[in-house]
């Protein structure tokens, strides 16, 4: 490069980005991503702040629309942000929060004691994000108003006579805003069903308020309200489950801070522990949830070690044997001065203090009550003392099994027609029932990157299968060494071996069952490989259709007719019953060729509903199976 080609670095190239400039120069730093998440992220921002006024005392109904044109509208009808002069800027209050980053009402205690805000940014961010947003305010009578483009004010805050809004109330605000496509390029619109659950969660979270969704693009309409707090919630979570005990109940309040927990265990074999913070869903936990868990194992020992003898008590309790069964939520309200997590995202708490205070209080609460309250103190110690003698069958199993990694040499196993591609990224392994289509898979996949794993029969149904029963299943222990990733507490989702795992069995009912048991077993069992998105059904096509040397393939009933409209009646049909019956060819074209293939990604929109689905249909109780069955037996698609 020659001198002059240098870029110069002097006085002139610093570069200061005034007011929004910085959110929408490094959205991802203030919202997490620009994806669909981003986009749900903005609206949570905007719901939280009415959210908020209620829990301020100030709220008691919050409704949002999801508007045909993409806006995005929240109502609530608490207090309205002050329109007033600030004297020390010469703005609007108003103003100041909807464009000044860091500027709220909630870096004191007077005006807001609890809050999900912290660091002043969201209503300011989700505008700087947004092409268009519009903010009405209703004080004392009077309706306010004020737009923006991109972040900037196109007028002062005013006085109107009508609402562009439709405002519902009689006082509070409402804010309708249109996220940005020059911001997020994947889509504009919010993920409903993940917004929903949000929504759901905290009206759970607090009492006596009214939340209402409105979708106007599918005309669907939810109401929440509930009055028992987080010990609704827990009922929800342990729907159709068999609970070994009532609910364990605690409330306490410590200075300025209120701490909420509700324990109970049911009959199944998973753990289901959720934990907020100022109606925040803290997904990955926090000192608030170490606290918890460190109470819990503690107490259960002691509890175990003064009613047990030292034989049938060889080895202490571990933190994964009492989270089998087990459903519990820890809810923290504290003032918003002195909240930290660990992001803008606030999926993490990081208060120190708060593990303290946790660990301490529920601690306290459990040995009393394990204490006087006997029976239940035994049916959960027996329902924990299951759950380490499996895991100690699990490990002995495990050790002979598991493969210590991918790339050290382990066998994988002879069925296995592995990809050439060591990249994991870029590796793609099918699950196909049965050898005969394994066999027509092996011969027509991309060898490069395509590997293909035969199962043969019906696989283990792993609802309530401890983790050694399932490494004795040699078509599962199959799938875990080749995933090589492992599985139990010793997982490692670095070493997947494939980033897209597919499902491909017949279309006919034994078909659906096999990808059903599969489904089963990774949501149990290896979670992580659906939530992070590389788990699909590979859809093979139901029909061929052929005139001549004219060849079509269709997957529904109406692409075939539409077919023979083209080809005309004379065009012989031919339903495929199984994977078998196409020649390795045909299973390239129609469902391995990534050019025309047909992929269903596996997504998961609320992990408590799919838990209560899994349970009901795999689990042991056949009346919610028989009346689920009834009632959607309508909507089958029986081809015979």
């Amino acid at each position: 490069m020659a001198k002059s080609d240098t870029p110069k670095y002097s006085a002139e190239s610093i570069v200061v980005l005034e007011g929004l400039e910085p959110v929408r120069k490094r959205p991802g730093m203030y919202i997490g991503s620009t994806s669909q998440t981003g986009v749900n992220h903005c609206l949570q921002e905007i719901l939280d702040n009415a959210i908020d006024e209620s829990l301020a005392g100030f709220c008691k109904n919050i409704y949002v629309t999801i508007q045909e044109n993409n806006y995005l509208t929240v109502f609530d009808d608490g207090r309205g942000i002050p329109v007033e002069t600030n004297a020390k800027h010469k703005t609007s209050a108003l103003e100041l929060v909807m464009t000044k980053l860091h500027a709220g009402g909630k870096f004191t205690t007077s005006a807001y004691k609890v809050s999900g805000g912290l660091h002043g940014v969201g209503a300011s961010v989700v505008n700087a994000l947004s092409e268009h947003l519009i903010v009405e305010v209703k004080r004392e009578g009077i309706l306010y108003r004020q737009e923006y483009k991109r972040g900037v004010p196109m007028g002062p805050v005013k006085k109107v006579k009508d609402s562009m809004m439709n405002f519902p109330y009689s006082q509070g605000t409402g804010v309708s805003f249109l996220p940005d496509p020059e911001i997020f390029k994947e889509t504009v619109e919010i993920h409903y069903g993940n917004f929903k659950k949000q929504v759901k969660e905290r009206a759970y979270l607090i009492n006596n308020v009214s939340f209402k969704v409105e979708n106007k693009k599918t005309n669907d309409k939810v109401a929440y309200y509930f009055d028992g707090g987080i010990l609704s919630l827990l009922r929800d979570i342990n729907r159709g489950k068999k609970v070994v005990h009532d609910a364990i109940y605690l409330k306490r309040q410590v200075d300025d801070k209120e701490l909420e927990v509700a324990i109970q265990y049911n009959d199944s074999i998973n753990e289901h522990v959720m934990s907020f913070v100022n109606v925040i869903n803290t997904q990955e936990g926090g000192t608030h949830l170490t606290g918890f868990r460190i109470a819990l194992t503690k107490s259960i020992n002691s509890y175990a070690k003064s009613i047990l003898s030292e034989k049938d008590l060889k080895d202490p309790l571990t933190g994964e044997d009492t989270k089998e069964g087990l459903s519990a939520i820890v809810y923290v309200k504290m003032p918003s001065t002195n909240l930290q997590f660990e992001g803008q995202t606030k999926t993490k708490l990081g208060n120190s203090e708060i593990q303290t205070l946790v660990q301490q209080t529920v601690g306290e609460h459990l040995d009393v009550f394990l204490e006087e309250n006997p029976r239940i103190g035994r049916d959960i110690l027996s329902r924990i003392l299951l759950a380490q003698k499996a895991r100690l069958a699990a490990k002995a199993a495990k050790d002979a099994v598991l493969r210590k990694g991918a790339l050290e040499g382990a066998t994988l196993p002879g069925k296995l027609a592995d990809c050439s591609e060591k990249d994991p990224a870029k590796s793609e392994l099918f699950l196909v029932e049965g050898n005969s289509a394994g066999g027509t898979a092996k011969q027509g996949r991309n060898r490069k990157f395509q590997a293909i794993l035969p199962l043969r029969g019906k696989v283990l149904n792993t609802e309530r299968a401890y983790l050694d029963k399932v490494l004795a299943f040699k078509e599962l222990k199959d799938l875990v060494i080749a995933l090589g990733m492992g599985i139990g507490e010793n997982i490692d989702y670095q070493k997947l071996r494939y980033h897209k795992i597919c499902i491909m069995t017949d279309a006919d009912v034994d078909g659906e069952h096999i990808r059903t048991l599969l489904l089963t077993f990774f949501f149990r069992h290896l979670a992580d490989i659906i939530f992070k998105g590389h788990l699909y059904i590979a859809q093979p096509p139901l029909f061929k259709i052929q005139f001549g040397k004219k060849i079509a393939y269709a997957f529904t009933p109406e692409e075939r007719d539409a077919a023979l409209k083209t080809m005309g009646e004379n065009a012989i049909v031919q339903r495929y019953k199984g994977l078998g019956e196409m020649n390795a060819e045909q299973l390239w074209e129609t469902t391995m060729n990534p050019d025309n293939r047909i992929l269903k990604q596996v997504n998961i929109e609320d992990a408590t509903e799919a838990d209560h689905v899994f349970t009901m249909l795999m689990g042991d109780e056949v009346p919610p199976r028989k009346k689920f069955i009834v009632t959607h037996a309508k909507l089958a698609n029986l081809d015979f």
